[in-house]
C-alpha cells in the first residue's frame, strides 16, 4: 500500500507523520492543522532520519511487528512507568528505545528523531502518532530556546494574556470566557514561550484536546449545541470518559467526578473548538501580561491585592512533566534555563483575580482586566 504523509511545522520545528493507513495521517492533519501548519505532504523515501534534523513518525497497523517489539522488551528486560496515562514497559539497547503499552496494544521503536509506532487498531495508532509527533516538535523547539509553561492564553491584536495557576485555578475558564468575547484562543493549558533579545516574549500554542467541564459548557450556553452534535453521531476526542458521552446523550449538565476527585470533562479535538463552539484559534502572539485567577463558588469576581508572580514552578521541566515523561529520550540534554524567561515575563503587568460561578460577572471582570493589560 502507498504511504500517505502529513507534515507539521511550528516555528523552526518540522515533523512528518507517514503511514500506509490514511486514517493515521488524516488524524494528525486534523489535530495540528488549526494551531500548527499541518498539511498533506509527499511521503518520505525509505525510513531514514532527515538530514535537516526534522522528525519522522512511521505509524501503522501491524500486529506482527508489535509482537516482535513486545518480545524484544521481554528479552532485554524493562522498567515500568506511566506514559500518557497508560502502563508502559520500556527497554533500551544500543541507543534504541523499545516500549510497549500492553493494555492499548501499542508498541514503539525510537531511534533519535525517528519513531516507529505499530498497533492492533488504527485509532490508537493514530492517537499515539499525533502524540509522538507533538513530542518531536517539542524536542526541536526546546533545542531552539523555547520553554513549556503551564498556562492558557487568549490573544487580541497579536498580544496575549497568559493565565497561570495550579490545576483547578481557572486557566481554561479564563481562556474560554475571553474567547467567547472575540479573543483568539491560543492554548487552554500549556504554551511554548521564548524570550527575545528585545525584551519581548513570543508565545506559540501547544495543541491538545481541550477539556471543558459540563457545568462550564452549560454556563456559557454551549451545552445544547454540543449535545446536538453528540446526538447526531459526531464524536468527541477518544480520551473522553464514556460516562461523559452518556451524560451528554441524557442531557445531564451537572459536573461529574472520579472517586479521586478529578472532574470528568468533555474532550474536544482542536478543530472542534471553532466548528462546534464557534471560537477563533490564534497561532502565535507576543506576551502582554499575566493573570492569576482563583475560583471560589460563592465569590463575587474582584481584583485582588496580591502580588503573585511567575515562578519556575509554572514551568514544565524534566522533573515536573507529569503526563509525558521523556521515555523516548527526545528532550535535548541542554534546555534553556527558565530564569531568563521568568525574569522577562516578570516585567509585564500582572493581575490576581478572584472568580466565582457567575459567568457574566466573571466575563465582565476578565474582559476589562485583559483589555487594560493588552492596551498598555
Amino acid at each position: 500500500m502507498p504511504l500517505t504523509a502529513t507534515r507539521i511545522t511550528a516555528d523552526t520545528a518540522t515533523v512528518t507523520v507517514a503511514s500506509q493507513t490514511g486514517e493515521v495521517t488524516d488524524w494528525s492533519r486534523r489535530y495540528f492543522g488549526p494551531w500548527w501548519n499541518a498539511t498533506t505532504a509527499k511521503a518520505p523515501g525509505g525510513d531514514r532520519i532527515a538530514e535537516d534534523g526534522s522528525g519522522l513518525v512511521l505509524a501503522d497497523v501491524d500486529t506482527d511487528r508489535m509482537e516482535d517489539i513486545h518480545t524484544l522488551v521481554r528479552d532485554y528486560g524493562f522498567t515500568e512507568t506511566d506514559y500518557a496515562n497508560a502502563r508502559t514497559l520500556v527497554s533500551r539497547q544500543d541507543g534504541i528505545t523499545y516500549a510497549v503499552q500492553p493494555d492499548e496494544r501499542l508498541a514503539y521503536h525510537a531511534d533519535r528523531r525517528h519513531l516507529v509506532i505499530v498497533g492492533e487498531h488504527s485509532e490508537p495508532v493514530a492517537v499515539a502518532a499525533a502524540r509522538l509527533a507533538r513530542e518531536l516538535v517539542r524536542a526541536q523547539l526546546l533545542a531552539d530556546g523555547w520553554t513549556v509553561l503551564h498556562a492558557s492564553a487568549a490573544v487580541k491584536d497579536g498580544r496575549t494574556v497568559l493565565t497561570l495557576g495550579d490545576k483547578g485555578a481557572g486557566k481554561t475558564t479564563t481562556a474560554l470566557l475571553l474567547a467567547r468575547q472575540g479573543w483568539g484562543l491560543l492554548a487552554n493549558d500549556r504554551v511554548f514561550a521564548r524570550p527575545d533579545a528585545d525584551g519581548s516574549v513570543k508565545v506559540l500554542p501547544w495543541p491538545s484536546a481541550a477539556a471543558i467541564g459540563l457545568g462550564l459548557l452549560d454556563a456559557t450556553d454551549l451545552y445544547d449545541q454540543v449535545r446536538e452534535r453528540v446526538l447526531a453521531g459526531e464524536q468527541l476526542h477518544p480520551t473522553q470518559h464514556p460516562s461523559v458521552t452518556e451524560a451528554l446523550r441524557d442531557g445531564r449538565r451537572a459536573p461529574m467526578w472520579k472517586p479521586s476527585g478529578k472532574e470528568l470533562k468533555p474532550q474536544f479535538f482542536p478543530d472542534q473548538l471553532p466548528t462546534w463552539l464557534g471560537l477563533t484559534l490564534a497561532t502565535e502572539a507576543t506576551a502582554a501580561g499575566l493573570l492569576f485567577p482563583t475560583v471560589t463558588a460563592t465569590a463575587n469576581p474582584v481584583l485582588l491585592d496580591d502580588d503573585r508572580a511567575l515562578t519556575e514552578s509554572d514551568v514544565f521541566t524534566r522533573t515536573t512533566e507529569d503526563r509525558y515523561p521523556d521515555i523516548f529520550q527526545l528532550t535535548p540534554a541542554a534546555t534553556p534555563a527558565a530564569a531568563e524567561l521568568v525574569d522577562q515575563l516578570g516585567h509585564l503587568p500582572r493581575r490576581s483575580l478572584l472568580l466565582g460561578h457567575d459567568t457574566d460577572a466573571n466575563t465582565a471582570l476578565l474582559a476589562k482586566t485583559a483589555d487594560d493589560i493588552t492596551a498598555g
